[in-house]
């Protein structure tokens, strides 16, 4: 990756915005798992994780809930809106942060795959899918002007304050 993170830094937060974080180096090793385990913890078929360096990883609002995941590990996530975010060896000298999270997800893109013996059958067959719909390019029941009305979800951007007031321009679809 050739951006310079410091001068930069690569930032997040949860869904609800109630913990934000910054990363001052970016990832190394960014790798998508298949493991059962991260499987459960993202609640998708497969997790990515984000390894930075504890030294480089500050949070600048709020602060993690942990679930120790085994006797090794522990996942930390928004106790408020339930946001799976971090993964954890405590005495390792990094963190793997998911990288839905960054505000920017495109500048973590993964690099390698571990855990190819739980990956889903139909995983490599993705690609093949149809994908050209916009979200809600079908709406029916014009969900999408009432989420955007109601949305609570933090922008992918730091505020100063949260959450914002209603009809604030940095509501998200």
């Amino acid at each position: 990756m050739n951006h310079d993170a410091t001068a930069h830094p690569l930032t997040g937060g949860c869904q609800c915005g109630a913990i934000r974080f910054a990363c001052d180096l970016p990832p190394q090793n960014v790798h998508v798992c298949h493991c059962r385990m991260c499987q459960k913890a993202v609640g998708g078929p497969f997790a990515v994780i984000c390894p930075v360096m504890k030294s480089a990883f500050r949070v600048t609002r709020g602060a993690f809930s942990w679930f120790q995941s085994s006797a090794l590990a522990r996942r930390g996530f928004c106790k408020d809106c339930g946001t799976p975010m971090i993964f954890e060896y405590p005495e390792f000298e990094d963190i793997g942060i998911l990288p839905g999270t960054f505000d920017q997800p495109n500048q973590v893109p993964p690099v390698v795959q571990y855990g190819n013996e739980s990956r889903v059958s139909w995983y490599a067959s993705l690609h093949e899918l149809p994908g050209n719909h916009p979200t809600y390019a079908v709406d029916p029941n014009g969900y999408l002007p009432r989420i955007i009305a109601s949305n609570r979800q933090h922008p992918d951007h730091d505020t100063s304050e949260w959450p914002l007031e209603t009809g604030s321009k940095d509501r998200l679809p």
